[in-house]
């Protein structure tokens, strides 16, 4: 499966360049019978419908010409949302200041989930200012032990 994200990958990264839109994530998932390649877009100020639209038109085709996936299986284009995921060191220093959701490898402080305020990102540690009861509490989570990450819109 890491191999059709790949490609994916590659086939629409030339797309989002020209028209100056970020890849955000691929996925190829299967939900019930049915297969799903699912493609997250994004730009400063959001994405609309006419460019998604347009992105899974033009990596449609280019799907289409290189056929990495034998079988059916459905193309969405689409925005990550408002609790969009955080994957690379540049999306959290892009976010400091965000409310963010996030999944260890490993427990820190006895805790595996933390959601809070991204108060600060530097060499390749977050700064999470969160809440326990009344109390303000700050924790450093270096970047190799976060196993999933995403805005929140919820504190």
């Amino acid at each position: 499966m890491s191999e059709i994200v790949n490609t994916a990958e590659e086939l629409v990264t030339p797309i989002l360049q020209e028209k100056g839109l970020e890849l955000v994530d691929v996925e190829y998932v299967k939900e019930g019978k049915n297969w799903f390649l699912r493609v997250y877009i994004d730009k400063e100020g959001g994405v609309d419908i006419d460019e998604c639209g347009l992105v899974s038109e033009k990596l449609g085709e280019k799907l289409d010409e290189k056929d990495p996936i034998k079988g059916t299986y459905f193309l969405e284009v689409s925005s990550p949302g408002v609790e969009r995921p955080l994957k690379s060191k540049e999306d959290f220093e892009r976010n400091i200041g965000s409310n963010v959701y996030v999944k260890l490898y490993e427990p820190i402080n006895g805790e595996k989930e933390y959601q809070g305020l991204l108060d600060a990102f530097s060499n390749e540690m977050a700064v999470i200012k969160y809440r326990i009861k009344t109390h303000e509490k700050l924790v450093e989570i270096p970047f190799n032990k976060i196993a999933k990450a995403r805005l929140s819109v919820s504190l």
